[in-house]
């Protein structure tokens, strides 16, 4: 049987100053476990970035990360710490060994959508 998640049963979460970013992450979590991902991620999240808020650079290990930009604009940080202004329709992919963080400096929310998946490693 499938597993159905109406929107309004999905689970909120405030991550503030996630990986030392700025400001609070507003997160919905559109996926609850490794096990909903059969075991191949962990994480599958929506994601709002108001003005000046956002993740800090971390680095992937064992792991990799896709952002896909819904609506919106933020500056993404990449592994060599270089700066690009990501816009709606934009995706990244962080993979394992390399490093990310984004925020967002407009005034308009920026929403994401990001998943993590288990390298093969």
């Amino acid at each position: 049987m499938s597993l159905i998640r109406k929107k309004e049963d999905r689970e909120r979460v405030l991550l503030e100053h996630r990986f030392d970013g700025p400001g609070v992450v507003d997160a919905t979590k559109i996926t609850n476990s490794d096990d909903e991902l059969n075991g191949k991620g962990r994480l599958y999240n929506d994601m709002i970035l108001e003005k000046d808020c956002g993740v800090g650079f971390h680095m992937h290990e064992g792991d990799g990360e896709i952002y896909y930009i819904v609506s919106g604009e933020a500056e993404y940080e990449d592994t060599d710490h270089s700066i690009v202004t990501l816009h709606e329709g934009d995706v990244t992919i962080t993979y394992s060994g390399e490093g990310h963080g984004i925020t967002n400096v407009k005034d308009e929310p920026c929403r994401i959508i990001a998943l993590i998946l288990y390298s093969e490693e």
